[in-house]
């Protein structure tokens, strides 16, 4: 029997942020959302599973339900921040007053969709039991969170669940918590005794698996006829589940694009009956900077002024507009300076050009996603035969994150990449960080800089016992001592020392927090055509500018960053998942109805990065994953109005809304 789970957060467990939902799958007989497994059946061969889950019947009876995300906007309520976490609001002076004053004033109001997850591989376990133990098998981002989630769910010691992850098969935060699918394969496999896969279907995912929270977003710009800010409002209204979701960051991205003389953003929320939201790359930045960047560009043309220009003029200097904390590393405005001289923006057409029947239009728009750093327990270990192995149970989502990895040991060991061997994958290794919030590769290199120092450190005291000059190569002194191999470890994983480093990575956390605002920054550059009678749209050209720290690998940067940037395509021209409010039925759960971008809807994509290290942060990184696809749905956006003379405030961009 399984208890409901809690989907509230406690800060000093983090693995509390790995409940999918609270439904007590199999265990009650309220279904709570539509798509909710009722029933689980266990076969030989996946025909006579298919057979024999056909021949199930369910009888029941209905009663009111609230699905309408537009309807149920009255009865949103404010949400409140917590002392470390996500940014939910922000206040600088009296931003509604200045904006009744302002000479020139630009009002909008933005709505984004709900979007639903669409990795390559769908979720997919196997799950054992062994007496009490449980072996699971699955892609999941967050090896940690995942085991920690089981065992609770069946009453055994996390140090008797395993979960094993070499390859989680594409994942942009869908794979990061535990959904029904996992839950009921341990379930079954609990009941039968035997090895269970359960392997969802396209329309398993869109039924049992988060996604993006909708938006009603409301951005208001006062300025002087300069185009000095005076005042910026952001609000915005969100949902989540009854059964689990929460609060993105959507407004945060007002508290550091720009130095208004007053700010205030502030978030709300409505609780509705369908499935938890959940992370989708960016969460909340990349709906919040489609609103911002959308209406700084509107004021642009209020005010007759480049955007590029009025970007640049309102950039904060070396303090936050509402914190105060000082920026450990900002390059926004060299993203906007150097795209633009790539771009050719000085070329720019006149508004409404066209080309045959085509409009062109170019658009422009800031990135920004804040840079993350979580505990990473490593074992390093050194062999006489010139090997190195480093452990740690972090993940690989196709980003090359063991090739980062590689080559960060190689260079602060000093040793051929072809020599350094790392394992991750595999809960039962020192514990590492959830691929997620862009900060897996700092948070690696941070504690691997530690274990490569401490390994340098004993290595060095046994060359002075065995004659050798200190910051002789690892092998020879190991060598030259008669000892075989050499390993240390950073972190624990139970025990009074783990609890003490989760106690110290929430006051560093904290402190930080106060201290310092860590981003990823960019800028986007694009060209659109518009069919002038169809209102076909084409994004021909994209340039995008990055500031994401110390680049480790380039190539693998580059490919993070493009494939936000048609994520963000995707979320601009076709993304959007239909909820029948009556039922809260998802209507389009397939991608036969749900369009993602194919290569016909992708332009070539230029990617430059500054390479420049945040001295703040492990080896200057800062994190790629993410800021890609924020400020994309905004440029194009702003591209449309550039060729079109139209302002779109609702996404999906399609025929209808650009034809008018």
């Amino acid at each position: 029997m399984l208890a409901r789970p809690a989907t509230r957060l406690n800060p000093m467990d983090l693995s509390s942020m790995g409940v999918g939902s609270s439904i007590p799958f199999l265990n009650t007989d309220e279904v709570l959302v539509d798509g909710q497994p009722v029933a689980v059946v266990v076969a030989e061969t996946i025909e006579a599973a298919e057979h024999a889950a056909g021949l199930v019947e369910a009888a029941y009876e209905t009663s009111e339900l609230s699905a309408d995300f537009g309807a149920a906007l009255g009865s949103a309520t404010p949400v409140k921040g917590m002392p470390v976490g996500p940014e939910l609001s922000g206040r600088r002076g009296d931003a509604r007053a200045a904006l009744a004053k302002a000479p020139v004033t630009v009002d909008l109001t933005f709505t984004t969709p709900q979007q639903n997850h669409n990795a390559i591989e769908p979720h997919t376990t196997t799950a054992w039991w062994e007496g009490n133990r449980l072996t699971v098998q699955e892609g999941t981002q967050n090896l940690d969170w995942s085991r920690k989630v089981l065992a609770r769910a069946f009453g055994v010691p996390a140090t008797d669940v395993r979960v094993v992850s070499p390859f989680v098969g594409g994942a942009f935060g869908g794979k990061s918590k535990v959904w029904a699918g996992t839950i009921i394969a341990c379930l079954a496999a609990r009941v039968v005794r035997r090895p269970v896969r359960l392997a969802l279907s396209r329309e398993g995912v869109y039924r049992t698996v988060g996604g993006r929270t909708p938006t009603r977003q409301r951005v208001a710009l006062g300025a002087t006829a300069d185009g000095h800010l005076t005042a910026l409002v952001h609000t915005s209204v969100s949902r989540r589940g009854r059964v689990g979701g929460g609060p993105e960051q959507i407004v945060a991205c007002s508290l550091d694009l720009y130095d208004a003389d007053t700010i205030l953003a502030e978030q709300s929320i409505v609780e509705l009956d369908l499935m938890s939201n959940t992370a989708m790359r960016a969460p909340g930045e990349t709906q919040g900077t489609y609103a911002v960047e959308s209406a700084v560009d509107e004021l642009a043309v209020a005010l007759d002024l480049d955007p590029v220009d009025l970007r640049l003029r309102n950039q904060p200097g070396e303090r936050r507009p509402v914190s105060r904390a000082r920026y450990s590393h900002r390059r926004l405005a060299e993203t906007l300076e150097r795209g633009r001289d790539l771009f050719g923006w000085a070329d720019r057409p006149a508004p409404g050009t066209r080309d045959g029947a085509t409009l062109v239009g170019w658009g422009v728009a800031a990135a920004i996603h804040p840079a993350w750093e979580f505990p990473a327990n490593v074992r390093l270990t050194a062999e006489v035969t010139g090997q190195v192995r480093l452990e740690c149970a972090f993940h690989e989502m196709g980003m090359g994150s063991a090739t980062a990895v590689t080559q960060v040991v190689a260079d602060l060991l000093g040793v051929d990449p072809a020599d350094v061997a790392i394992g991750y994958g595999e809960s039962q290794l020192p514990t590492g960080p959830g691929a997620g919030g862009s900060a897996q590769t700092a948070s690696i290199a941070g504690s691997v800089e530690k274990a490569c120092a401490r390994l340098r450190t004993r290595v060095d005291a046994l060359a002075a016992k065995a004659g050798r000059p200190a910051g002789s190569p690892v092998a020879d002194v190991l060598a030259a001592a008669g000892q075989p191999s050499l390993t240390v470890q950073v972190g624990a994983d139970d025990g009074p020392r783990a609890m003490v480093g989760q106690a110290r990575f929430l006051g560093k956390m904290l402190v930080d927090s106060r201290r310092w605002k860590r981003a990823a920054t960019g800028a986007h550059y694009c060209e659109v055509r518009i069919d002038a009678d169809t209102g076909e749209l084409r994004v021909t050209r994209w340039l995008g500018v990055f500031d994401i720290g110390r680049v480790v690998n380039p190539r693998l940067a580059s490919s993070q960053l493009r494939g936000g940037i048609v994520m963000g395509l995707g979320m601009a021209l076709g993304e959007e998942t239909i909820i029948d409010p009556r039922s809260g039925r998802i209507m389009n759960p397939s991608l036969a109805e749900y369009h993602v971008p194919v290569h016909a809807d992708v332009p070539r994509i230029d990617v430059v990065t500054l390479d420049d290290p945040d001295p703040t942060m492990p080896l200057g990184i800062v994190g790629a994953g993410e800021v890609g696809i924020t400020g994309v749905s905004a440029a194009v956006a702003n591209a449309v109005r550039h060729a079109t003379g139209r302002r779109l405030t609702e996404l999906p961009m399609t025929l209808d809304t650009i034809h008018g």
